[in-house]
């Protein structure tokens, strides 16, 4: 029997990164209204300034905003109206002191004008004379020309997920196409005897498959493709083939279940036995999650997972997307906050401890309390808002300090 050769966290991603260090995930253009949740595989710069003139913010009049200095609604400020400027129009003359052009909200600024006054605080006596009722500062309620993007910019980076807003962002730049990472591919191998799918008869000793589903939506919430989905028994030769075809198939491959010590969790037999680099982490240090295996084979990166629900999901969520993320250079956008806590919870010494928590708000503010239950039970995810994560050098959790709260 084998037995587990521990390695922490950063260990395991030192390890991972090591051996994959030349994988690439390749690349391809998209248009802009099919990118929506895909990941830029480069920088956008844009060849524009936006806005590419002065604009103003709000319906008035355009004037040199010294000829405001002093107005009131007592002593108004008089000016001669040469005219408007209609929305995208270039304004035909521009304005000198005691002059004003009326432009609409989003119309150019003519040249000469410094500042926009708004309409509620102005009266025409004629369809030639302006007073002013308030004075205004320099540029006040104007955007001038490349407030927002200056031309040259590097404007969105790569690894940045593409979202409504991007989308928004790209259409200003006048870019209908982007580069962005292919979706990973997945394949997803549940492994046991007692395993049965969600369409089979439920019959005492067995158990439906949870992981490949719950790591199926893992998969399609970090950006991947899943291409194969199976469930195999406890027999060498049948969890070989499985994986073989995987090989063929995927850039991935997921194994829940079999990376324990058992005398019938072939996982790692199974990946050795193609040659290559084979297992190179069988176990991290991490609770829960510790009978992890990650290997390669014919140059594809294969995980074996722990069986239990919530040791799986954490090990993807530490290891898989961890290694997506730094190919595609993802930010980390796991969406987090700062909670109370309201327990004292020791840690496991050496090991790094993920510790499934609810969340409650207590006179304004937000509190954590431990979600109990063994890694097995899937209502402890179901009963859980995130987790905090409880480094291996730390002694635990003092209630009444603050954490971040990693939402699932």
């Amino acid at each position: 029997m084998d037995f587990f050769d521990v390695v922490s966290i950063e260990e395991a991603r030192k390890k991972l990164m090591g051996i994959f260090e030349d994988y690439q995930i390749e690349t391809e253009e998209v248009s802009i209204l099919e990118s929506t949740d895909r990941v830029l595989s480069q920088d956008i710069y844009s060849d524009i300034d936006v806005p590419e003139f002065n604009r103003s913010t709000v319906d008035g009049y355009a004037i040199k905003s010294k000829d405001s200095h002093g107005a009131s609604e007592s002593i108004p400020s008089l000016l001669t109206i040469l005219g408007e400027v209609k929305m995208g129009e270039i304004p035909r003359q521009g304005i000198k002191s005691g002059e004003t052009l009326y432009v609409p909200t989003g119309g150019m600024i003519p040249e000469g004008a410094d500042g926009m006054v708004m309409i509620e605080y102005t009266e025409k006596l004629d369809e030639d004379n302006l007073m002013v009722y308030k004075a205004i500062s320099f540029n006040e309620n104007m955007v001038l020309k490349g407030d927002d993007i200056e031309k040259g910019e590097a404007v969105l980076k790569r690894g940045r997920r593409i979202t409504p807003q991007v989308v928004g962002v790209l259409a200003a730049l006048g870019i209908s196409k982007v580069q962005v990472y292919r979706k990973p591919k997945f394949y997803i191998i549940s492994t046991g005897d007692e395993i049965i799918d969600l369409d089979e008869k439920l019959e005492l000793g067995k158990i439906r498959d949870i992981n490949s589903y719950a790591l199926h939506s893992l998969i399609a919430q970090l950006g991947g493709n899943v291409v194969g989905k199976e469930i195999v028994r406890d027999n060498y030769e049948l969890l070989r083939a499985e994986v073989e075809r995987a090989i063929g198939l995927a850039d991935i491959v997921l194994i829940s279940g079999g990376s324990s010590v058992g005398a019938r969790d072939y996982t790692g037999k199974v990946i050795d036995s193609f040659g290559g680099k084979g297992v190179f982490v069988h176990g991290i240090s991490i609770k829960p999650g510790k009978p992890t295996i990650i290997g390669e084979a014919k140059g594809k990166l294969l995980f074996g997972l722990p069986g239990h629900p919530v040791s799986s999901i954490i090990v993807f969520k530490t290891m898989v997307e961890y290694f997506i993320e730094e190919k595609m250079g993802i930010i980390d956008m796991t969406p987090r906050i700062n909670a109370i806590m309201d327990f004292n919870f020791p840690s496991s010494p050496g090991r790094e401890t993920y510790q499934m928590v609810q969340l409650k708000e207590i006179d304004g503010g937000l509190h954590a309390t431990p979600s109990f239950g063994k890694s097995g039970m899937i209502t402890l995810l179901s009963d859980s808002h995130g987790y905090i994560t409880i480094k291996a050098h730390e002694e635990g959790v003092y209630k009444g300090e603050k954490r971040d709260v990693f939402l699932l």
